[in-house]
């Protein structure tokens, strides 16, 4: 059967994910001084203004207004004629001490107060919710084919704009990937859509031509290109004026950009600016970790694992898998089989994935899976797990 599955990604110069990585750059300088630190930190920004906000309970200091400065220059905001720079960005700070009423959970969990002496049930869960974490084998990092053509076409895209291949690249930029299945089998790339802040002077003409031969080319395998792919570059015509000068933005916005492009299931929690006590984040980080080392040792084509906490327990309420038919083994096995190799307890992943470090800051743009440096893609599991088999 004929399907099509489309995912999108964006570039760090988007308004969402100039927040996403303010949030991040507040987490990592925090955490790079205190492990303990209670870390939730979100932004809003819009023309000229960034509002930093959330809960920080922390002995460390970090300056919000230079983090957020820093950040925004760095992604290639630092030009007046972008109506958003750094030099002359005010950025107010709302951030204050984690609510006590959730500090009670997550610095001793319920397991801990029942007597449980077990380090790795100290701490609570930071709040209730369903984490997924998704592994196939469509491509070489174990992700879905139509969002990891999405963010190489952005990486791409913010590429040739800072090593000056195409000067006339703004920051703000997005890709759209839509890929023509046979079942659960890409066959090939239906429709390629980027769009490109870009400066004034430039003419369209040229503009299609340089996206065309210099991002879509160079990322896309021609095999899976043939004469009746659509590709659209800059379809509403000019794109000058883009970022936080054109749209505000949220941190936690680009959620489905973030993980599996729509692919598989999304809890609906964000990631950048939490610390790992928040589930959504380590979690989901551990979700995948299970989830990729499972499929690398073949026990299932496919997985899709969803994970379930209450606030304060440190253990997870509910596990469910689903393979899609691909398990080679029982799937109430494969389960008991996760149950028993991955330790899922809150501080269980955060010793096991070593998430107490300054990490952060490279998960916020371009998705957080797929990464071969990150630990969660790690494949240190599969021995072990091919003796299921």
């Amino acid at each position: 059967m004929k399907r099509l599955i489309t995912s999108e990604s964006v570039t760090e110069g988007h308004p969402d994910k100039v927040c996403d990585a303010v949030s991040d750059g507040i987490l990592d300088a925090i955490i790079s001084k205190d492990k303990k630190a209670k870390v939730a930190a979100e932004c809003c920004v819009t023309t000229g203004f960034l509002l930093a906000m959330g809960e920080v309970t922390t002995t460390a200091y970090a300056d919000v207004a230079a983090i957020a400065k820093k950040v925004v220059s760095d992604i290639g905001y630092n030009n007046s004629a972008l109506g958003f720079d750094a030099s002359s960005l005010a950025v107010m700070s709302a951030i204050h001490s984690q609510s006590p009423d959730i500090a009670l959970g997550v610095n001793a969990s319920k397991e801990k107060k029942e007597g449980n002496t077990d380090r790795f049930e100290e701490i609570g869960a930071g709040d209730q919710g369903m984490m997924f974490g998704y592994a196939c084998k469509e491509t070489e990092e174990l992700m879905p084919l139509p969002i990891s053509l999405a963010h190489a076409l952005t990486r791409q895209l913010a590429k040739v704009r800072k090593d000056g291949s195409l000067k006339y690249l703004r920051p703000d930029g997005k890709s759209q990937v839509t890929i023509e299945y046979d079942g659960s089998v890409p066959k090939r790339v239906d429709t390629i859509i980027v769009s490109a802040q870009h400066d004034e002077n430039v003419s369209m003409i040229k503009l299609h031509d340089d996206i065309l031969k210099q991002v879509i080319q160079k990322t896309i395998d021609k095999k899976l290109l043939d004469d009746k792919t659509r590709i659209l570059i800059n379809p509403t015509g000019k794109f000058v004026i883009g970022g936080p000068y054109g749209d505000s933005g949220l941190t936690g916005r680009k959620i489905i950009a973030d993980t599996y492009g729509g692919v598989a299931s999304h809890g609906g929690g964000a990631f950048s600016g939490k610390d790992p006590t928040k589930v959504d984040r380590s979690a989901a980080y551990m979700a995948r970790y299970t989830a990729k080392n499972i499929v690398s040792a073949g026990l299932a084509e496919k997985l899709s694992l969803q994970v379930c906490y209450a606030i304060g327990v440190s253990r997870p309420v509910a596990l469910y898998i689903d393979t899609f038919g691909t398990s080679k083994i029982n799937e109430e096995k494969l389960t008991e089989i996760i149950k028993k190799e991955f330790d899922f307890r809150v501080a269980a992943i955060i010793e096991k994935l070593d998430l107490l470090r300054p990490i952060y800051s490279q998960t916020s743009n371009y998705g957080h899976f797929g990464k071969p440096d990150l630990p969660w893609e790690k494949l240190d599991k599969v021995n072990d797990l091919k003796k299921y088999l």
